[in-house]
């Protein structure tokens, strides 16, 4: 059975009005919103759902573009990268090494390596008060490239796409 024209037609028409009534909440929310796809092994999870200004807070996933370097392209290739990793440090706390462990605020949060899987040697990262505006990250991966190394160092608000969670 089909709608009579006259009610097709008042369908379409209606379809026609409310479609940029529709559009334009739907336009608001991708400009803050993003679903992303991890092919690292450095995250547990393999989906996440980005919030472009969410609060940063210790604990926090956080997802930005690192340094450009000789290191994260040779290991990541060329371009522009998007790195996921956890708050671990926040401003005004303070970073120490000692040997190989880091420690933040006096726990020890991560261990630092001497060079990465490629062979390629490894400098520390930064060491002091986290400035105000930037963060210290890192994963639970023992290979994971983050704010232990200088190819990396703290990761800033300038970097920062905004924080996720997982949701697969």
């Amino acid at each position: 059975m089909s709608l009579p024209r006259s009610i097709r037609r008042s369908l379409l028409l209606s379809g026609l009005v409310l479609l940029p009534l529709a559009w334009a909440p739907l336009d608001a929310f991708g400009k803050d919103h993003a679903f992303l796809i991890n092919a690292s092994p450095s995250l547990p999870n393999w989906a996440f759902w980005l919030e472009k200004h969410a609060p940063i807070m210790r604990g926090s996933l956080i997802f930005f573009e690192p340094p450009q370097s000789e290191l994260v392209e040779r290991h990541f290739g060329k371009g522009p990268q998007m790195f996921g990793k956890r708050v671990l440090g926040m401003p005004g706390d303070v970073v120490r090494h000692e040997g190989d462990a880091v420690f933040i605020n006096g726990k020890q949060v991560a261990s630092l390596l001497e060079v990465t899987r490629l062979g390629v040697p490894l400098t520390r990262g930064p060491e002091g008060a986290i400035p105000e505006g930037c963060y210290y990250t890192g994963t639970d991966h023992p290979r994971g490239l983050d704010s232990r190394y200088g190819a990396i160092g703290f990761v800033c608000r300038e970097q920062i796409l905004g924080s996720g969670r997982a949701i697969l």
